[in-house]
């Protein structure tokens, strides 16, 4: 069992945690949104920078874009998802966090692998990966399932995880 399992054994509960899934879908769509802007505004600065020195560099510049757009978008979610905050800039905007169910930790090529699959489920059927998280009673989606990842509100989930642990030592010094 890692220290991370140790310390948040149980998932929260929407029925005795429901602070943590307050308004959640609504602030996943506008995370979202807010997402979308800023990497279209990194797209079209890379674009612009690229298609300039494509004039210097007699297209090669050109070529670059290829591979710049889609790693500059990968780069993103790694830094952002993959950070301590463990949150996008939408989603710190909107106070959600992204959190591993599993118990290993949300490191870089976690956050890219979360965010690719997220991509391709949504490319491959955008409704019933919307759907889903509204019959799941923790609002998770598809690659939240796949991923073992869950998005709870951040401010409530701190306080959450702090009475979950002085819980967890009143049942073990109790149990002494």
């Amino acid at each position: 069992m890692t220290q991370d399992t140790f310390a948040r054994p149980h998932l929260p509960d929407p029925s005795t945690a429901p602070e943590l899934f307050a308004g959640l879908l609504t602030r996943r769509a506008s995370a979202y949104i807010i997402d979308v802007i800023l990497m279209s505004v990194l797209v079209l600065a890379i674009s612009l920078v690229g298609t300039i020195l494509g004039f210097f560099t007699f297209g090669l510049a050109w070529v670059s874009l290829i591979f710049a757009i889609p790693a500059a978008i990968v780069i993103y979610y790694a830094a952002t998802l993959g950070s301590a905050r463990r949150a996008t800039v939408g989603m710190q905007m909107m106070d959600i966090v992204l959190t591993p169910t599993r118990g290993q930790p949300l490191d870089g090529w976690m956050a890219i692998l979360h965010a690719l699959v997220f991509w391709i489920t949504i490319w491959i059927c955008w409704p019933v990966t919307l759907l889903f998280a509204l019959f799941t009673p923790r609002r998770q989606m598809i690659h939240d399932f796949i991923m073992g990842t869950l998005m709870v509100r951040r401010s409530p989930m701190l306080r959450h995880w702090q009475r979950m642990r002085m819980a967890e030592q009143d049942a073990y010094h109790s149990g002494e």
